[in-house]
């Protein structure tokens, strides 16, 4: 089985989780219609604070579902939009992707792969202790974060649950994912 779409959601508030739709649409250079992180430049609050001219490499959150049942093992229940991703997916390791990776969304939506979503304190108040399973170091004392990745949109369209994801690796060398 390839990789597809699982889930699709937004909010057009600045809430943390977002409802799941049967349907999202991505603006070429914006984000997802509708929601609140959609724009050119930052769209989230801290960011804005500190410089609301920074262009917005978060305008897709993107989440992988194969994260899910690692949670519910440690007895967390999150489920598709919980942690406010826009695009939740399977049978792709986004966390592996290098920056600049294009990821076909389904008939015409395409984003790029800017980085790593850096997870905040929000959510432990979404679900207490959660941050230290989406968070965590790895043998050698590295820093790894679980909560997906995020991305630009190269090109628009609608993407839904079914649809299918085509993963196009940037020209090498490679560079590996870093918080953004």
């Amino acid at each position: 089985m390839g990789a597809t779409v699982t889930a699709v959601c937004s909010d057009d508030q600045h809430a943390f989780s977002k409802p799941v739709r049967e349907e999202i649409t991505l603006l070429a250079g914006l984000g997802v219609e509708g929601d609140a992180h959609l724009g050119v430049t930052v769209q989230h609050r801290s960011r804005v604070a500190q410089d609301p001219t920074q262009p917005n490499l978060r305008q897709v959150h993107l989440l992988q579902s194969e994260l899910f049942p690692d949670l519910a093992a440690a007895g967390f229940t999150v489920r598709p939009g919980d942690l406010g991703e826009n695009v939740t997916t399977s049978g792709v390791d986004l966390l592996g992707l290098p920056v600049g990776t294009l990821l076909r969304l389904g008939p015409t939506a395409v984003v790029e792969v800017t980085g790593l979503r850096n997870p905040c304190r929000q959510i432990d108040g979404f679900s207490d202790g959660l941050l230290k399973r989406v968070v965590g170091r790895d043998a050698d004392g590295q820093v790894v974060r679980k909560a997906g990745v995020m991305s630009i949109v190269r090109e628009g369209g609608a993407v839904r649950p079914g649809d299918a994801i085509r993963v196009e690796l940037p020209a090498g060398p490679h560079r590996p994912l870093e918080r953004v």
